[in-house]
């Protein structure tokens, strides 16, 4: 049921709900199962690599039939050897959210990648500060030769207020970071505009030992569901070592198609990577405020819906299937 309110002002933006957390916690059906119960609700994904074409099996991309329950946005942006920012995805992301409003609906932003979480959902103004190849090169150079302790130390006292703006433990933020500070100096990230409609922060959280489990299981069915062939119809159009394809599962499954690996310890190694990974968002979402956190092993729906404040976040009261 859309709201009968007047159209809003054009560049308004909808009541939000951020669905956050590390990976394999349940996130994109709760996000399915909440926008159905809200009004006129859409969904925008926050994950970095979704937004990349043909990379369906080994993102977990959501399938075209929960995408004909509610409307997505956030998929399929561009190819996967184009390069795609923080940036570019708040722009879509704002550009998308506009055209709910004018709808009369609200949004449920939903993802693990916290730096575009963060851009939508707090305002964050994301600085472009240009590139240096040839610096980028020499970082990363530097990190595979002296580690990651090295650059990050380096960054800490070099740029203070960048590092302290940055994802300490992510390889590639440290790099980045590094390659903007000699590019324009320590200066500290634009302090964050805020979301100018009514918010909410839901986060799910699952028991460790579950949550192994279920990482592990989803790196198996992935295998056993298509992502060699995904892999290898992609690696045919386009460079392996194309950033989009440094995504879980397909460095390994590129391994096993040139015989480097076998299947099962494909699986293995995805298994490990992506629990490293998880590990790495837990850090990122604690230093996140104001996020109320479900257990994503009880009724995580039931208990959304409960948390969502009157007004423009009520939610329709349809038949509970």
């Amino acid at each position: 049921m859309r709201s009968s309110a007047p159209s809003p002002a054009e560049g308004a933006l909808p009541p939000l709900v951020v669905i956050c957390g590390a990976t394999v916690t349940g996130k994109t059906p709760l996000s399915i199962e909440l926008a159905q119960r809200l009004a006129g609700a859409e969904i925008i994904s926050a994950d970095s690599r979704q937004v990349y074409q043909g990379m369906d099996v080994g993102t977990a991309k959501v399938g075209a039939a929960d995408r004909r329950r509610v409307p997505h946005h956030g998929l399929d942006l561009v190819a996967p050897d184009q390069p795609f920012t923080a940036q570019q995805f708040r722009a879509h992301a704002l550009q998308a959210l506009r055209g709910i409003a004018a709808r009369g609906g609200s949004a449920v932003l939903v993802g693990g990648t916290g730096l575009y979480l963060r851009a939508v959902a707090r305002g964050l103004l994301l600085e472009e500060t240009g590139s240096d190849p040839s610096l980028r090169a020499q970082l990363e150079e530097r990190l595979a030769g002296e580690g990651l302790p090295t650059l990050v130390e380096e960054l800490r006292r070099r740029a203070p207020a960048i590092a302290a703006a940055t994802d300490l433990a992510n390889p590639r933020r440290v790099v980045r970071a590094l390659e903007r500070a000699a590019l324009q100096g320590d200066r500290p990230p634009p302090r964050p505009a805020g979301y100018p409609a009514p918010t909410i922060w839901l986060g799910l959280d699952v028991e460790p030992h579950v949550h192994r489990r279920r990482i592990a299981q989803r790196a198996r069915w992935q295998f056993d569901n298509g992502l060699l062939e995904e892999a290898a119809a992609l690696r045919r159009r386009f460079d392996p070592a194309a950033r989009a394809f440094s995504a879980l599962g397909y460095r390994e499954a590129f391994a096993v198609l040139d015989g480097q690996l076998t299947r099962d310890e494909a699986v293995e190694q995805t298994i490990l990577r992506t629990r490293q990974f998880a590990r790495r968002q837990r850090t990122w979402f604690r230093a996140e405020p104001d996020i109320t956190w479900l257990d994503a092993t009880g009724e995580p729906l039931a208990e959304a819906l409960r948390l969502l404040p009157a007004g423009p976040l009520a939610h329709t009261q349809p038949e509970w299937r």
